[in-house]
């Protein structure tokens, strides 16, 4: 459970704003969504090993 303290003559904006970001940095939903299909280990590898490549290739066109 999140708890996030509202200081004096804080909005309420601002306090949800916090809330909304401590939230995200927990990894909740990514989490739920990633389990809700089965994904083989072949294919999380194989997403990773193309990932690692974009990037790569992002990287080498950044020295050029």
């Amino acid at each position: 459970m999140l708890i996030i303290p509202v200081k004096d003559g804080e909005s309420i904006d601002k306090a949800l704003k916090r809330y909304k970001r401590k939230f995200d940095r927990t990894g909740v939903v990514r989490k739920l969504r990633e389990k809700q299909h089965f994904t083989k280990n072949s294919v999380k590898r194989r997403n990773e090993i193309q990932k690692a490549q974009y990037i790569q290739h992002l990287r080498d066109q950044e020295e050029i």
